[in-house]
């Protein structure tokens, strides 16, 4: 029979890791009105006496956002690889497949702010069950796209039904992608907090990294982007199942940790210190530069022969994947968190600096592969320790907020990377007519490239 535990408000000295070592963890099983409702992990803390418990479930919880986390990725980044394939397949320009990355990043702006509301005062539950719903409508709609093909009068309107399931996706992205720090917060212990927050943030970037072999693997025919478009819609359908079966409640019963005791209920003006905009100006331009490269990476390294540009993307994310994995297990044991944020800034400069310098040669597969690998590594690795952080920056206003804002930071980074892009080209326009345009898209592409990637690093 579970013992009585005395419940007390948590003071600053109620410390998880001190309670584990000095009382160890115990697993129960509660029962309720004779029933086996769950399992349950008791830490209760030597001092101030204030029960946490850690529960079983938080690991279905956290699939569940992970899965979802995955499929709107893959749904973001799906044409990216293929872009020719799709843009002769749909009749249109690349321009316009572009713009199907583009539409994320437009949406995630004004949605970002209603989605940190939603999932700090309605609840976890509330937003990823509604983001899940979202996200698969808008997976099917895309499906549409090669049912209904041509309207009656024979003219081809795929590319609206594209469009539509994509802006859907895309109001689903804000809502699961500022989950992990809430999450992390809620469901986890002090000790696992920076892993469980890394565990889910880094499942967006396997949804990338998946679209990147995926999407190739399938579409070697351009009539294949039919099959391609199923699959991921099976996938999203699959992700809103689980969450909406396996989140029941939009916390657990008992807090696992002291700091979930408190409700952040503090304004958000409150928390603008000097820390925390640095933070989100840098963080933000991470998150826009990484975004224009990979939507842009097949166009930009295709133009300059290479043709494993999957493969590159894969490595990118692969390695940012295996970065985040090694940062979060760091960081929750050390808690030293400036200090691998400021390290790993450095070293993603430096290899953003070498990426745009490997662009001005031709047959260099190995080192492009190389750079692409060391950018994702150490670029890739820091999002979630920055989240974490921010979190810490700003307690006790809502880890939705602190962490939404970030993002959509990143968000306008990324419209303004794609901005430059037009007006680069629109440049180029301009200054030497339209025969230039027409070099432009055959063989010139890639030195309009190369002068956004030093904008980029700028």
């Amino acid at each position: 029979m579970l013992p009585e535990l005395q419940f007390l408000h948590p003071g600053p000295m109620c410390e998880v890791g001190m309670a584990e070592e000095l009382l160890g963890s115990v697993e129960y099983t509660v029962e309720q009105d004779g029933q086996l409702t769950d399992h349950v992990d008791i830490i209760v803390p030597n001092r101030d006496g204030c029960p946490l418990r850690t529960y079983k479930r938080r690991w279905l919880v956290l699939s569940a956002v992970c899965l979802l986390n995955c499929t709107n990725a893959m749904l973001w980044m799906s044409f990216a690889p293929v872009a020719d394939m799709t843009a002769s397949f749909f009749q249109c320009s690349l321009d316009v497949v572009n713009y199907l990355s583009l539409v994320y990043l437009i949406i995630s702006i004004p949605v970002g702010f209603g989605a940190s509301w939603m999932i700090d005062t309605l609840g976890l539950k509330c937003a990823i069950v509604f983001g899940s719903w979202i996200n698969m409508i808008g997976s099917i709609i895309r499906c549409a796209a090669v049912v209904f093909y041509l309207n009656p009068f024979g003219t081809y309107t795929g590319i609206y039904y594209l469009f539509t399931g994509q802006s859907l996706c895309a109001i689903a992205q804000p809502l699961v992608l500022f989950a992990p720090a809430k999450l992390a917060a809620v469901w986890f212990p002090d000790h696992q907090r920076a892993t469980a927050h890394m565990i889910a943030s880094v499942s967006s970037l396997l949804g990338a990294l998946l679209a990147n072999v995926i999407s190739p693997s399938i579409v070697t025919k351009e009539e294949y982007i039919t099959h391609m478009l199923g699959i991921y819609a099976a996938l999203a359908i699959a992700a809103c199942i689980l969450a909406t079966a396996g989140i029941r409640e939009k916390s657990p019963p008992t807090p696992p940790s002291p700091s979930a005791f408190s409700s952040a209920s503090e304004p958000f003006i409150s928390a603008y210190d000097k820390a925390y905009i640095i933070q989100m100006l840098c963080f933000g331009a991470g998150v826009g530069i990484f975004s224009a490269i990979l939507s842009f990476l097949e166009q930009i390294l295709c133009f300059r022969g290479y043709s494993n540009v999957c493969v590159c993307g894969a490595l990118l994310i692969f390695f940012g994947f295996i970065g985040a994995f090694v940062c979060g297990l760091y960081v929750d044991r050390t808690k030293k968190f400036k200090e691998v944020v400021k390290i790993c800034s450095a070293l993603t400069a430096l290899a953003s600096i070498a990426f745009a310098l490997v662009l001005n040669f031709r047959d260099q597969t190995i080192l492009v592969a190389s750079v692409c690998s060391l950018f994702g590594l150490f670029g890739l690795a820091i999002s979630p320790v920055v989240m974490e952080l921010a979190v810490e920056c700003t307690y006790p206003v809502g880890e939705g907020s602190s962490t939404g804002l970030m993002f959509i930071s990143g968000f306008h980074v990324g419209d303004g990377c794609f901005v430059l892009l037009w007006l680069l080209h629109l440049y180029h326009l301009l200054s030497y007519g339209v025969q230039a345009a027409s070099d432009y898209r055959n063989n010139g592409q890639i030195q309009f490239h190369k002068k956004c990637f030093l904008w980029f690093i700028a």
